[in-house]
């Protein structure tokens, strides 16, 4: 009788398993999908560029050549590399500082203020384009890293993600660091910072990706070679070559690269920052 209990345990388990990876299989041909779909037209020559778009027929190099060089792609991902740079650093920076004074400081509302806080993250970026737009026109910062870096030196979310992780830092530590005649400036930099490294690492993957992949407000300040990002410069890519969209799947492939490089390098920093929700004593 235990060996058909058993027996019967295993084949509902197996059966479990099944559904499972079917339902995950399904999950990640979905997801898959348009990325295969984009890979195929971007290496696809432009004659049979249409032609059959789910089979990679004649493969070739020379389509992501023209749209690197003709599409001046290596231009636009240098300027998204300094923006994402500037923004990326001053965020972080930004994030620790006001973090610490909500998480260690007392002072007369304190609460009231990171509410405020809060609150931006429920304004939707795009509903402020308008008055940043006018402000950097009136300060004739169009068409410069200061209209694509300045607006976005801080954010609320760095700081609520970091003022969550400090507060998981045991108060014992900074009583004795207290106590041993450290102030504030030297515990953010010796210990609280060190222990919430991954998170550190996690918020500026946010960020790069949040900066990389910005399109609106690029396009908006924007109007030369000089200081377009890729995502801009993409746009520009497709306006002109409206004959050839494989140019601009080759440019959209060329433009994920460092996005899939960043995340498969610092995979682990992202879910460690993730997942990191004390600190062992």
């Amino acid at each position: 009788m235990a060996t058909d209990v058993a027996a019967i345990d295993r084949v509902n388990g197996f059966w479990r398993r099944a559904g499972r990876y079917t339902i995950l299989a399904i999950i990640a041909a979905v997801i898959l999908f348009p990325i295969y779909t984009t890979l195929v037209a971007a290496f696809k020559p432009g004659s049979i560029a249409l032609r059959h778009p789910l089979l990679p027929e004649s493969p070739t190099f020379s389509v992501i050549k023209e749209a690197w060089t003709g599409g001046h792609l290596g231009k636009y991902m240098l300027n998204s590399a300094i923006v994402c740079l500037i923004v990326v650093v001053a965020q972080i920076i930004t994030s620790v500082l006001s973090a610490y004074a909500f998480a260690f400081l007392q002072f007369p509302g304190r609460m009231i203020v990171f509410s405020i806080f809060l609150a931006t993250l429920l304004v939707p970026a795009e509903a402020i384009y308008v008055t940043n737009f006018r402000t950097i026109q009136s300060l004739n910062w169009i068409d410069s890293f200061r209209a694509l870096t300045i607006p976005f030196l801080a954010t609320a979310f760095g700081t609520f993600l970091l003022r969550q992780v400090f507060l998981q830092i045991p108060k014992e530590l900074h009583e004795a660091a207290e106590m041993d005649g450290i102030g504030h400036w030297g515990f953010m930099k010796e210990v609280a910072v060190p222990l919430v490294r991954p998170s550190l690492g996690a918020l500026g993957l946010f960020c790069f990706l949040g900066t990389w992949n910005q399109y609106l407000w690029p396009v908006l300040v924007t109007k030369t070679n000089d200081y377009r990002t890729v995502q801009s410069g993409l746009k520009v890519l497709a306006s002109s070559r409206l004959d050839s969209p494989n140019l601009v799947m080759a440019g959209t492939v060329i433009a994920a690269v460092p996005i899939f490089a960043v995340l498969i390098v610092f995979q682990r920093q992202l879910i460690r920052g993730l997942t990191a929700g004390a600190v062992k004593g």
